[in-house]
């Protein structure tokens, strides 16, 4: 690819919300603060509304903007396709971008079906024999102390896993005359808070034990089944900055409010996992905890900078939670920033992405987490609405492969993928 003759990585992003903004910020800082072999060039904006696009062009620090994804997608002097969109577009632009010959990033989750993530792993695969790389956008992954706790159960600290326990809460949606934003509506982003955040500790549990969720039992529920619609020309992203609906006209919710499931893994834990937009004061409270036969970790990413462990191996006087302050040259990534004790913070975990996604594309290597990763992880939500369907029965995760069969879609008509449908069945007197 052009790349590495010209030495200049130049990106189009297409989004310019809340992702867009997080991940212009990431392309601007990784070569001010990683020695990287390419050059990142913010060559190219798109979003539909020419006005904002514009705004977001200038203030976020991109050459161009354009309205027209196709057209940016055709340019020559293009190498990657940034894709920051809901998830009702993430199938249709990067299939056309890999097809394109394009590096692409895709934000998670990878898609809105399990059906658009093979084809997107498949497209991945096929243009990986010509040089393009693809990674989706699980960014807790490059969190110091979430890595830390990897590399700590990797090298056997924790012994046999035997509990994961993972949550992850917010509360913005609490209110109900907040409006119906795209995403409460599942044709434009697929479920609710289950594939919005508990996508997320999904792919973090799965990558920091080293072990693959196998089958899943469910319940997921809707506590608002109607909403004000967007009042014009208001907000349609989401999030605080789209508290503003007309108050009049209601629209339908068509996702999960929250979501919580049982698991078990491959290599032998149990596993609890729960995601809710309903968590009264709770705004972006994500926390894993792991118990093994030597030990625990925990982290919290209100407290990113840090790890809790529990040392079993110690004389019995000797043992109790300490915490590892994660700030260390010797840490992950954190020789590229500031004195030990000077924190981090969580667009920090977007720069070592695109650090990452950098490197790979120079070396010619495969970065993580690939699309075949995050089509296990959308098969994961695949079954988690399956068995909310059908009264929380234990469903077995699809394989992972592009062409599998046997995932819940290939012997249901996606069972379960109405939510509000499901909690209205199945609760006999709601409070909406």
């Amino acid at each position: 690819m052009a790349t590495k003759d010209s030495g200049e990585l130049r990106v189009g992003m297409v989004g310019y919300a809340f992702m867009g903004a997080a991940h212009s910020q990431a392309w601007r800082t990784a070569n001010r603060a990683f020695d990287l072999p390419l050059r990142v060039r913010m060559a190219v904006i798109c979003g539909r509304d020419a006005a904002n696009v514009a705004a977001a062009a200038d203030r976020l620090g991109w050459d161009e903007h354009t309205t027209d994804w196709r057209e940016l997608i055709a340019r020559d002097d293009i190498d990657v396709i940034d894709v920051c969109t809901p998830g009702d577009s993430h199938a249709e632009i990067t299939l056309a971008a890999l097809a394109a010959g394009k590096h692409v990033m895709c934000e998670k989750p990878l898609a809105n079906t399990v059906d658009e993530a093979r084809a997107m792993v498949r497209a991945a695969q096929e243009a990986r024999r010509f040089g393009a790389r693809t990674l989706c956008g699980f960014n807790y992954r490059r969190v110091p102390a979430a890595e830390l706790m990897r590399r700590l159960v990797a090298a056997g600290r924790l012994g046999v896993i035997r509990h994961v326990r993972a949550a992850y809460l917010q509360d913005w949606i609490v209110d109900p005359q907040f409006p119906l934003v795209w995403r409460l509506q599942q044709d434009r982003a697929g479920s609710g808070a289950l594939g919005d955040i508990g996508a997320h500790i999904i792919d973090l549990t799965q990558y920091v034990t080293g072990q693959r969720i196998t089958g899943v039992s469910a319940l997921t529920e809707t506590f608002i089944s109607e909403r004000p619609l967007p009042s014009q020309g208001g907000a349609a992203g989401g999030l605080a900055a789209a508290a503003d609906g007309d108050g009049h006209r209601l629209g339908r919710v068509t996702v999960d409010d929250a979501a919580l499931f049982t698991a078990r893994l491959d290599g032998g834990a149990i596993a609890t996992y729960e995601a809710s937009r309903f968590a009264t004061g709770r705004k972006n409270a994500l926390r894993i905890e792991l118990n093994g036969s030597l030990g625990s970790l925990a982290f919290d990413l209100e407290r990113l900078n840090e790890l809790e462990f529990y040392d079993a191996t110690l004389p019995g006087p000797e043992q109790g939670f300490s915490r590892i302050l994660v700030t260390e040259p010797e840490h992950p990534y954190v020789a590229a920033w500031w004195p030990p004790g000077h924190i981090l913070g969580y667009e920090h975990s977007f720069t070592h992405q695109m650090r990452d996604f950098v490197q790979a594309i120079a070396d010619g290597a495969d970065p993580h987490p690939s699309f075949e990763d995050a089509l296990q992880v959308q098969q994961v939500l695949e079954a988690v609405l399956h068995s909310a369907g059908i009264g929380s029965s234990w469903t077995s995760v699809g394989p992972a492969e592009p062409d599998g069969a046997g995932s819940p879609s290939s012997h249901t008509a996606r069972a379960g993928a109405d939510p509000a449908a499901h909690s209205a069945a199945t609760t006999a007197a709601t409070s909406r």
